[in-house]
């Protein structure tokens, strides 16, 4: 199995309980969106105001680019109907930063898993720790 951890950024999503919750839609996206296509399947997902890591399948008849610009530009769509908030703060409508960062993984994948599981539980514990000194 050719398992890919690719990473792509956002551009600042603000801050407070509108965050998280377009935070949380935003993970329940992905994985319908990833539902949507012919096996590809998520493995991990790790969803950051400024970020997201996904730990996926990928099938061969898939380019990873042709994936990307599905989930960045529909993930997109989906945020600005949503958020109409964002429509206005992102002019032009651009949500994403470009690019993306692919690692195919073979042998390592359990590593890598457990890394994407570590970070995200690492940043919930920086969060926790900030809010306390507020």
């Amino acid at each position: 199995m050719n398992v890919n951890i690719i990473s792509f950024s956002a551009r600042n999503t603000g801050s407070g309980y509108s965050r998280m919750r377009s935070l949380k839609y935003a993970r329940q996206r992905i994985y319908v969106l990833c539902n949507q296509k012919e096996l590809l399947e998520v493995l991990e997902l790790n969803v950051w105001e400024d970020h997201i890591h996904i730990v996926m399948w990928i099938p061969p008849k898939y380019s990873i680019s042709s994936v990307m610009g599905y989930l960045k530009g529909k993930l997109a769509l989906r945020l600005f109907q949503k958020y109409e908030n964002l429509g206005k703060r992102y002019w032009g409508r651009h949500l994403w930063a470009r690019g993306y960062c692919v690692s195919a993984i073979g042998l390592d994948e359990a590593q890598i898993r457990s890394y994407v599981r570590w970070q995200e539980k690492h940043e919930k514990d920086i969060e926790r720790q900030q809010m306390s000194l507020l």
